[in-house]
């Protein structure tokens, strides 16, 4: 299973919410490019770079960070947020991300998001579901829509998605383990690949996603308040 540490920017810094809460923000570095350079020197390989700013404008704006990273870090990148318009995605992936996560645009502009699938390919591109209540969210969770989690799984999967990002938004950044049951249900109904997001908080957590068959786990705030260390992650990476 991948570990993916996740950096989340505002203003060009390192931060995490609480809940998706935008009011609930804690900075932890001022240049997320030392933060990556720290997952790389320990062994780590992947990073989900999650643009909040542009999540919540609805275009890319931290594109900018994306090419530092990138270009002074072997990290393979999945960048999201933001990523609406078919320059939102070239300005992406000229920047240097290795793959996009789609998560706003596959709900108010299906047509386009296929279009991405098939004119990048399948490995190029992830499906950000994020879950409130069973339901997905939209616009940096910001708003909510009538669509169930693993029924917009199923039939995403069936039009070619493989990678799935999903998140439990009541359990993101609250370091209370993930969302064990949502998962189930999705790898008990569709055959893709499962990316684990949220909840997130000690070594165990990581044990059980793996067992359960996700392909990979995004860990965010555990890394940065000290509660899984780089040391018990030797097994994984």
């Amino acid at each position: 299973m991948r570990i993916i540490p996740a950096i989340d920017i505002i203003d060009g810094k390192c931060v995490r919410l609480s809940q998706g809460d935008y009011n609930k923000k804690t900075v932890y570095n001022e240049d997320p490019l030392e933060v990556a350079k720290e997952f790389e020197a320990n062994g780590i390989k992947h990073l989900h770079l999650v643009d909040l700013d542009g999540a919540k404008s609805s275009h890319v704006v931290n594109w900018k960070i994306l090419e530092r990273i990138a270009g002074q870090t072997g990290l393979q990148v999945d960048f999201g947020g933001g990523v609406k318009t078919d320059e939102d995605i070239k300005v992406v992936f000229e920047s240097g991300a290795k793959q996009v996560t789609g998560g706003s645009i596959a709900v108010k502009d299906a047509a386009k998001f296929e279009g991405w699938i098939s004119n990048y390919g399948s490995d190029k591109i992830i499906l950000g579901a994020d879950a409130k209540e069973g339901m997905i969210a939209t616009h940096g969770w910001l708003e909510s829509s009538e669509l169930e989690v693993v029924s917009f799984i199923t039939e995403w999967n069936k039009k070619g998605i493989e990678y799935i990002i999903c998140t439990d938004i009541a359990k993101d950044g609250m370091l209370a383990g993930p969302s064990y049951h949502l998962y189930t249900e999705i790898l008990k109904t569709a055959p893709v690949k499962l990316i684990a997001s949220g909840g997130v908080a000690v070594v165990d957590d990581l044990h059980r996603l793996l067992d359960m068959g996700c392909e990979g786990a995004i860990v965010g705030k555990a890394f940065y308040e000290g509660r899984i260390s780089f040391q018990e992650l030797r097994a994984f990476v």
